[in-house]
């Protein structure tokens, strides 16, 4: 007999395993943080779409992860050209939310309380 895991009986990483497993997403954001602060500004308001590319595939990495988010900043990117009519543009929203944000906008376990 087949044993069927749902979200509900799924086995909970251990925060460190968690951890270790959002590093690259935490890098990336590292990079698109610093790329905001310096690169950014050099551009001045630019931007056709709300919000810019640059805090799009930022919010994307956060809510759906590192290849997904990554995916979806490059589609906006695609898009973003002379002729298109620009505007609001949110990232999709995700069904459940398993993670949270810190205040700089690191992606920690939900169930993380800074404690190790």
């Amino acid at each position: 007999m087949m044993s069927t895991v749902t979200a509900a009986t799924a086995p909970v990483l251990p925060a460190w395993v968690a951890m270790i497993l959002l590093l690259p997403r935490n890098v990336a954001i590292v990079l698109l943080r610093g790329y905001r602060a310096v690169i950014s500004p050099l551009y001045g308001d630019v931007c056709r779409y709300y919000p810019s590319c640059s805090s799009y595939t930022l919010q994307a990495i956060q809510q759906r992860g590192l290849v997904v988010g990554s995916g979806l900043g490059i589609y906006r990117i695609v898009r973003c050209h002379p002729w298109a009519k620009g505007g609001v543009d949110d990232v999709p929203a995700v069904r459940r939310q398993k993670y949270r944000l810190t205040p700089f906008g690191f992606v920690v376990p939900a169930s993380s309380h800074g404690k190790g």
